[in-house]
């Protein structure tokens, strides 16, 4: 069988369960690659990010809209009902909806 030339039905075959492997290890990897973002984390820090937009210091951060959160935010990603969504402001992480940070933006 080691020197047995592969028909072509037996390519297409192996192609395709190769390809059907890997797109399920991409949407595995995609799920599980969103970890909670960390208000330790060096960029959560530079844009003064809390999960709780209660917390926010309006005097260190004059910008701070009251009312304003994470889930009311443009940068926002992610179908609604979830209470971590991934934000394009911090790549790879989810952020808390009731969050807030400096890079807030109002929804349109």
């Amino acid at each position: 069988m080691a020197n047995r030339p592969l028909s072509r039905r037996t390519f297409v075959r192996l192609l395709s369960i190769g390809a059907a492997a890997g797109v399920l290890a991409a949407r595995r990897t995609a799920a599980a690659g969103t970890e909670k973002l960390s208000v330790k984390d060096p960029a959560a820090i530079a844009l003064g990010y809390v999960e709780d937009a209660a917390q926010v210091d309006p005097k260190k951060y004059p910008a701070y809209v009251k009312g304003s959160s994470c889930e009311n935010c443009l940068q926002l990603q992610g179908k609604p009902g979830d209470t971590y969504r991934p934000c394009s402001v911090f790549p790879g992480k989810r952020v808390a909806v009731s969050g807030w940070c400096s890079s807030w933006t109002p929804e349109m």
